[in-house]
This record gives C-alpha cells, sequence and structure tokens, in this order.
C-alpha cells in the first residue's frame, strides 16, 4: 500500500497546477478532511476520538516528510491547520462544537473554503466494524453516529464521504457510550500507529485519485495490521 502511494504522489500529474489562467497558475484544488470527536481532557484518546487521531496522523506525517511541525489554530468552529500534498491544499479540521453538533463546523468550513461537497471526507469512529477494519464510503446512512447524522441534517445529504474506523462492539447491551467514551486497551492501543498510517495514505489517493481508488486500495477483507492477525491465528 505504502508503495502506490508512495508511487502516485512522485507520479501523479496536477492538472490545477498546469494549467494558466489570466493573471496566472490555477490555484489548488482544496479539500476538507474532518476528524470527528470531542474537545478536552476528559475525552482525550478515547475510542470516540479517533477521528481526531486520524487527521492528526495524517498532518504529522506529511509535515515531517517535509521537516515541519504541525500547528493546529483554534479558530472558529474548531481546529484547523492545512497541509499540500502534490498540489492539492488539504484543510484538516477537527470541530470544538462536540459530536453532536459537528455540522455546523463543517458547513462553516465549506462556505468559508468554498469546498464542494464531492471534496469533503469525514473520518469517524464505527462500532458497526471489528476493531482495526477500515472502510470508505462515498455516502450513507448515519448508522446511529450522531457526528455524521448531524452532518447530513445541516448539508441536507448524506451523500459525502466518510472514513470508517472500526471500533468493534464488545459491550453489553445499553453500554454503547460508555464504550465509546472509553479508552483503547493497550493490545489494541499498539496497534493505531499502524492503522493510522493506513488511513493516512488512503486520505492522500483520495485527494490524488479519487475516492474510488481510494475505496479499491482500503476497503479489503483484512485491513488490520499483521501483528493481530498473528495474534488471532495464534489463538
Amino acid at each position: 500500500m505504502f508503495d502506490f502511494i508512495k508511487k502516485l504522489l512522485a507520479k501523479a500529474t496536477t492538472p490545477s497546477l498546469k494549467g494558466e489562467q489570466e493573471g496566472g497558475l490555477r490555484p489548488m484544488e482544496k479539500y476538507l478532511i474532518v476528524g470527528l470527536g470531542n474537545i478536552g481532557p476528559d475525552y482525550e484518546g478515547t475510542r470516540h476520538n479517533i477521528g481526531f487521531r486520524m487527521v492528526d496522523a495524517l498532518a504529522a506525517s506529511v509535515n515531517e516528510d517535509k521537516g515541519k511541525l504541525t500547528e493546529w489554530d483554534d479558530r472558529r468552529y474548531g481546529f484547523v491547520t492545512r497541509i499540500s500534498v502534490k498540489g492539492r491544499q488539504l484543510i484538516l479540521l477537527k470541530p470544538n462544537t462536540y459530536m453532536n453538533l459537528s455540522g455546523n463546523a463543517v458547513r462553516y468550513w465549506m462556505q468559508q473554503e468554498k469546498i464542494a461537497l464531492e471534496h469533503l471526507l469525514v473520518c469517524v469512529d464505527d462500532i458497526g466494524l471489528p476493531f482495526g477494519q477500515l472502510r470508505m464510503k462515498p455516502g450513507g446512512s448515519d448508522g446511529g453516529h450522531n457526528g455524521l447524522k448531524h452532518i447530513a441534517q445541516i448539508l441536507g445529504t448524506g451523500q459525502y464521504a466518510r472514513l470508517r474506523f472500526g471500533l468493534g462492539s464488545n459491550f453489553h447491551p445499553g453500554q454503547q457510550v460508555d464504550y465509546v467514551l472509553g479508552h483503547f486497551p493497550p493490545e489494541e492501543e499498539a496497534l493505531i500507529p499502524e492503522l493510522t498510517k493506513q488511513t493516512s495514505a488512503a486520505i492522500q489517493t483520495f485527494c490524488l485519485a479519487g475516492i474510488q481508488m481510494a475505496m479499491n486500495q482500503l476497503n479489503r477483507k483484512e485491513a488490520r495490521p499483521k501483528a493481530e492477525r498473528r495474534v488471532k491465528n495464534e489463538e
């Protein structure tokens, strides 16, 4: 997967920079990448905040390659940073609205930056997937996720791309809230850096080559790290 993204970064053409308009080059294509979560120390590192961690990992990996540190600006409706990937400008957003009002932040920054709906990607947790399973979709239902539900209500459509990170559903009936607001056990936490490398690569593919290519890259039967699969095989 990572060889693929390296080749894509090295060889992909950038038509937004090639064509000329009156007064100079065309501006870079813009994408809004939103990581969902809840702000504040009480929620830091919880399962429900894996969306924050996905965009954190993306910013860190791109900036590290360029010898830069990531700086998040405290702006209206959220924390924002910008990165560029092969002629694309990625605006990364961590809403400060809390999960249930995520749509307010998404709408504001789409309008502020003039982001087309097809250039929006929301990174989110999903208890409907086993832990470590990663899925990208071009749209669909909210699956009971309050953040996705509010975004669809505010935008008037559920047809926006989302990158889902499986949390698993190892909880008893009625304990869903405690589960998603709890922390990953050590054996799962140890796998998150490898998993967020995969999500970072998929997000860049989404921006460079489109959602279908990103889906083909990511939506495989076994998207979990080899370390976890090896543990499963040894049980």
